[in-house]
């Protein structure tokens, strides 16, 4: 069947039934894009009507936002070398290493606060370099190098706090971390907030970020095209601990005190929002403001549950099936993409 319009082309049928498969299509592709926010606006009216009295309240958002922004660094930290193809599993016990070192040197020998912070970046710098002298030197997996840095540096944390935790952190440090506050909400959050939106720049708007993206996508095909792809990861693997060290100061400033076993606990979380906000906002792609949300998607759903009374197991429990549903529908979206890409 064929109509015409006024001063138009003939419309056919076939005609109409491609315009509305193109708008599916766009539906389709922006609720995957933007899975993530609609479940977290799920999650927190779930619990918001189960809880109202304790969810949803000034507090407990203050509270939030506020302590995750250690989270969110951290993420942010995992993101690099995850765009550029590596793991790197060391992030949480970098972390707790710069937390401890926070506490030793200021608490325990009232080193300058400022001081300490430039160290701490310091040392971030230098595992960093180790991970990537052997990985790209000596040619072992990142899995299993970035995995003793940073079993060895729990022990080396242990050691150095002698297994107690340490208090009295100097209040310049927590005052700018978590007392101060901007529009109610600890400074913390705004840091987060700054990191995640200056690594989204840098990996969507600058020539070095789109070439950690390439090396990620076909090492191969990098060095062919010319890109210097061993100084590309090593540099993904010094900017992941130098990030991980800042992580662990602003998580010394969250709590005043140095824990040298809390931090293994961000290992899980930091993985599972990595990989769970690859399947939102750039679907199939590594990304600091689909990472964001996931966190903030996490944390809500743990919160949610735990005070609905359930177990502090389930933290774990729910971090880990979000972290291997995020794995499955991020491959499934890479797979997609490329599918797409080749119909082009």
């Amino acid at each position: 069947m064929m109509t015409r319009t006024k001063n138009s082309e003939p419309v056919t049928d076939v005609d109409v039934a491609s315009g509305r498969s193109g708008g599916g299509t766009v539906a389709r592709s922006l609720a995957q894009r933007f899975s993530i926010v609609i479940a977290l606006v799920v999650v927190v009216a779930v619990f918001g009507s189960l809880r109202p009295d304790t969810f949803l309240t000034t507090s407990t958002l203050q509270g939030i936002l506020g302590s995750q922004a250690v989270l969110v660094v951290l993420t942010c930290a995992l993101l690099i070398p995850l765009t550029a193809g590596d793991y790197d599993l060391s992030v949480a016990g970098v972390l707790m290493t710069s937390q401890m070192l926070v506490g030793v040197l200021n608490a325990q020998h009232g080193m300058n606060i400022w001081l300490v912070i430039v160290l701490c970046l310091l040392a971030g710098v230098v595992i960093g370099l180790l991970n990537g002298g052997f990985v790209l030197l000596f040619g072992v997996d990142p899995f299993i190098v970035t995995l003793g840095t940073g079993t060895i540096l729990s022990g080396a944390v242990l050691w150095l706090g002698d297994s107690t935790t340490i208090s009295g952190i100097s209040t310049g440090l927590t005052d700018w971390v978590i007392v101060n506050r901007f529009l109610g909400v600890p400074l913390a959050f705004w840091y987060g907030l700054l990191i995640t939106a200056g690594l989204w720049y840098f990996l969507e708007y600058t020539a070095a970020g789109r070439r950690l993206l390439f090396v990620g996508r076909g090492r191969a095909v990098s060095r062919l095209s010319g890109l210097r792809v061993t100084r590309i990861r090593w540099a993904a693997l010094v900017a992941s601990a130098t990030l991980a060290s800042l992580a662990g100061i602003l998580y010394a400033g969250t709590t005043g005190a140095a824990d040298p076993v809390s931090g293994e606990a961000f290992l899980l979380p930091t993985f599972a929002a990595a990989f769970l906000g690859s399947t939102a906002i750039l679907p199939g792609k590594f990304n600091s403001w689909g990472s964001f949300i996931a966190v903030y998607f996490l944390v809500a759903g743990t919160t949610g549950l735990t005070m609905l009374g359930a177990q502090s197991y389930v933290s774990d429990l729910f971090y880990g099936g979000a972290l291997v549903v995020a794995v499955c529908a991020s491959r499934y979206s890479r797979r997609k993409e490329v599918r797409e890409s080749g119909s082009l």
